[in-house]
């Protein structure tokens, strides 16, 4: 979701820099890229240890939430194309799922300005044991869904999300954001998802016998 259907991560660097200056800590942009694509915990531990602020993990990861929240509920940053590229999935009765590494309060207010079952599955950071880049988010989604993980295609933003969607055996399509993402035998790239074509995504990376 974050970067990949909304652009989240100016929001994100806006509340960490306001945590610092509440807290007295310290931060910088380079630190910000350093988060990108992490599940929320590991982003407070980083945060604790490189802002050098004297909190706790879990306080640090509601004070992120409750700055982030504000600002979804005031402007969503919608990425080119993603509104319409769910719109058409969700005509042509394709299965989607919602993996992320954000929680389900931030979440919601940003589901509530999309059609009501444009996914299926949601699968947020505080709903599994490991998260990103482990891969128990995707293989969550897929069994959710009732399909194998080797026939989803992910679409993914960072370094993060990619392995842990690759690990979990899905076909990647990346679309960087904030951050350079590597190549990778299982992924494939676009400039946007303005006019993506899945299906020409989807034999890109299987060329071969089309799955069913």
């Amino acid at each position: 979701m974050d970067g990949t259907l909304v652009d989240t991560e100016p929001h994100w660097v806006e509340t960490e820099y306001e945590l610092a200056e509440r807290h007295g800590g310290r931060w910088s942009d380079a630190d910000a890229l350093n988060l990108v694509g992490n599940d929320l915990r590991s982003s407070g531990a980083y945060i604790r240890e490189h802002m050098g602020i004297d909190l706790e993990v879990d306080e640090i990861v509601e004070e992120l939430l409750d700055g982030v929240v504000r600002k979804v509920e005031e402007e969503v940053l919608w990425r080119p194309g993603a509104v319409e590229l769910l719109g058409r999935l969700r005509e042509s009765g394709v299965p989607c799922g919602l993996v992320t590494s954000s929680y389900d309060r931030f979440v919601a207010p940003i589901l509530s300005q999309l059609p009501p079952e444009t996914f299926r599955v949601i699968v947020t950071g505080d709903r599994v044991e490991q998260g990103k880049p482990h891969p128990e988010p995707y293989l969550t989604a897929a069994a959710a869904l009732g399909v194998d993980a080797a026939h989803c295609l992910a679409i993914e933003d960072s370094n993060t999300g990619a392995k842990s969607a690759e690990s979990a055996g899905c076909l990647v399509l990346v679309v960087e954001n904030h951050v350079p993402v590597l190549a990778s035998e299982r992924r494939v790239f676009a400039d946007t998802l303005e006019g993506v074509d899945l299906a020409r995504v989807w034999q890109e990376g299987n060329p071969g016998p089309r799955v069913p």
